[in-house]
């Protein structure tokens, strides 16, 4: 790399993020708050002094039967859960533990990025973890933005359900709630040094977002449906294991620099070598397509966050699926975001700064 590209990546760190004890809601009841509500987890981030601090709680659920005695030690663990039609249902953190201790699957309340159709109790659920990671405000209509998905170009399915629901339920909390696109939020969280000008791309559980900024205005945004989820399924059918297993193989153990030792690595590679092809192809399409671009006669960056690009090796691979790609912008470096996956709750709690003091 050469000084100049060296300069760029040192501009473009943010800054540091103190990461909280996942499921702790840590009384978050006054200022602004950022809100990535994703796929995999719901993530919040709020002011600590100079610093950022955030929470994260996985976006899960899964049902057990209802007793007695279950009741008592979920109450004694502070297990969070809420009990319907007789079953209880473990919410958070804790439901990734059952469904693998039973060799299942965790349920989801959001699917592909948007709120699951298939789920019954999944508006009930997503409103229980967002409640439980954060408070009501000291201050009513406190500022609270959270991100939303980019339109999909590869399904029918609208953002605007997912989005009103949500809205719908801050607002009941006492909050003024704003959403922000979740490609935009990783720029306002990673290219403050480059005035907000370059490509931010999400790559989460359940989508890709894509969002082409100048200036800190959206030129550009879009998503595909097909995330970290569809690695973990494909992987899952190809080995014979659970998605649940092969998505905690792959956090814990995942490196795409070396050479895969067993079939489920093999599986690993496969899959997100077909995930950076699909979203990188589709990206040459819809930059192609649009007469929006703006004439800029300088590379850009790109900034790469989520909780599916944290595997070792994944810059690597995605650098590699790009030299079969030609964008209509040069690209200058390619970044990780430095905690990729809380850079979609930090950008968001820098929009809810910025609109908190109008």
């Amino acid at each position: 790399m050469n000084e100049n590209a060296k300069d760029s990546e040192k501009s473009l760190k943010p800054e540091p993020v103190i990461e909280a004890k996942e499921g702790d809601s840590m009384g978050f009841a006054s200022g602004p708050i950022g809100l990535d509500i994703g796929t995999t987890s719901i993530i919040v981030a709020q002011l600590n002094g100079k610093s950022i601090k955030t929470s994260r709680e996985l976006n899960a659920f899964y049902p057990v039967p209802g007793s007695k005695i279950i009741k008592r030690t979920l109450i004694k663990d502070s297990i969070n859960y809420f009990d319907k039609d007789g079953h209880f249902y473990i919410l958070g953190n804790p439901a990734e533990n059952f469904a693998s201790l039973n060799g299942a699957n965790t349920r989801r309340p959001v699917a592909s990025g948007l709120l699951n159709p298939d789920e019954e109790e999944g508006l009930e659920v997503i409103k229980q973890i967002i409640s439980s990671v954060i408070k009501r405000p000291q201050k009513m209509d406190e500022v609270i933005c959270f991100c939303v998905p980019g339109e999909p170009v590869d399904n029918s399915a609208s953002t605007v359900f997912h989005e009103s629901v949500i809205k719908m339920h801050l607002k009941s909390m006492g909050y003024t709630p704003i959403a922000v696109n979740e490609g935009l939020a990783v720029v306002l969280s990673e290219l403050a040094g480059n005035n907000f000008t370059g490509i931010g791309i999400s790559i989460g559980g359940g989508m890709c977002n894509v969002c082409f900024s100048y200036l800190s205005v959206p030129v550009i945004m879009f998503s595909i449906q097909k995330g970290g989820d569809y690695i973990d399924m494909m992987v899952g059918k190809a080995v014979g294991e659970s998605a649940t297993k092969i998505k905690m193989t792959k956090e814990a153990e995942l490196d795409l620099n070396i050479a895969p030792r067993n079939k489920v690595e093999t599986g690993l590679h496969i899959f997100y070598d077909d995930l950076f092809s699909t979203l990188l192809q589709t990206m040459q399409k819809v930059f192609g397509a649009t007469d929006k671009m703006p004439r800029i006669s300088s590379d850009l960056p790109l900034v790469l966050s989520g909780g599916s690009i944290m595997p070792r090796g994944c810059k690597e691979k995605f650098e590699n699926a790009l030299k079969d790609i030609h964008l209509p912008v040069k690209i200058s470096d390619i970044v990780v975001a430095e905690k990729p996956l809380y850079a979609t709750a930090k950008g968001s709690l820098k929009m809810a700064m910025e609109e908190g003091k109008l």
